[in-house]
């Protein structure tokens, strides 16, 4: 349903995005990661029509962003990460008026649809002025809800959220994800991780990493990682398990217990407990560590190269 090719965006000298190759599916939630002015906005705002690329394509449902950027707008679902809202109408009068320039059929059931979709149908008649940050972010998914769009583009769809409305909205994502494509921005890795299929990682307007949340964990550190502990004091363990094939790396974390790392494929877990047994010491735990989401955005964004990655 999105299709990128070369799309690049320059402001004077500065390339804010650079070349960027991407495809969505329907039914595909991408997560869009990245640090802050890594470009993440600017290709939101190609894809939605609202800035043209310097260079490149992108289509949405086959229809390209500039040529056909009614037809775009039509099939896209926009949540930027500020909402624009008019504070001096109700809830339910704002989604009106929404849905009355995209001239939907039926709008008022439309609109009551889709606030008891977003969870807002009990404060359909208050004053847009009067709500919570939280409670105006769901309005503003609300408004790109409206005309059930194809694509659903949201860029910090839980910014502001309390815990609990911040699992109704990932629930609303996951729903909608389901029979439409979304693309996702986010800074809640856990989220990213939670939600979407595919993970793609921009920095410095480079794609350096896209993958699936599991495979980044898997592949991308190189290693395995994982967590011993045992019933008594590990003096000398350290020194034993580090002699074993494979094991890259160990460190002590407390008295009696320590973590290790080991080639990707050697499983030497087995060969650890029974050194642990052979040493007279009580195995208490063995298990595997996968590596953070976090860490493995902060590996990628750090890098100086902004070269693009694929994980096979």
């Amino acid at each position: 349903m999105i299709q990128v090719s070369d799309l690049t965006k320059t402001y004077g000298l500065r390339k804010a995005i650079d070349g960027l190759n991407f495809e969505a599916r329907q039914g595909e939630i991408l997560g869009f990661l990245g640090p802050n002015g890594a470009g993440k906005t600017t290709t939101m705002r190609i894809l939605t029509g609202y800035m043209p690329p310097s260079s490149g394509a992108a289509t949405i449902a086959g229809f390209d962003v500039v040529n056909d950027s009614i037809e775009v707008r039509k099939r896209v679902g926009y949540l930027p990460e500020t909402v624009p809202l008019y504070t001096d109408m109700t809830v339910f009068d704002y989604l009106k008026f929404m849905a009355d320039l995209r001239h939907l059929p039926q709008a008022s059931s439309t609109v009551n649809e889709t606030l008891e979709m977003v969870g807002l149908l009990d404060r359909a008649d208050g004053f847009i002025g009067n709500l919570s940050k939280g409670m105006r972010q769901r309005v503003g998914l609300a408004q790109a809800l409206l005309h059930r769009p194809e694509v659903l583009i949201l860029d910090e769809p839980t910014i502001g959220l309390d815990p609990a409305q911040i699992i109704e909205v990932r629930n609303v994502i996951r729903e909608v994800g389901r029979e439409r494509t979304v693309l996702l921005s986010t800074h809640i890795l856990p989220e990213a991780q939670q939600l979407c299929d595919r993970i793609l990682i921009i920095n410095k307007g480079k794609i350096v990493v896209e993958d699936t949340p599991d495979n980044l964990q898997a592949r991308l550190s190189g290693a395995e990682h994982a967590h011993l502990k045992v019933g008594s004091g590990a003096t000398g363990l350290a020194e034993k398990i580090a002699k074993i094939k494979g094991v890259k790396a160990v460190n002590q974390v407390e008295a009696d217990s320590l973590e290790f790392d080991y080639e990707p494929g050697q499983d030497v877990r087995p060969e650890v407990a029974r050194l642990v047994i052979q040493s007279n010491l009580d195995l208490l735990e063995l298990r595997a560590i996968n590596l953070s989401l976090e860490e493995i955005f902060l590996q990628l964004t750090r890098e100086e190269s902004g070269a693009a990655k694929k994980v096979e």
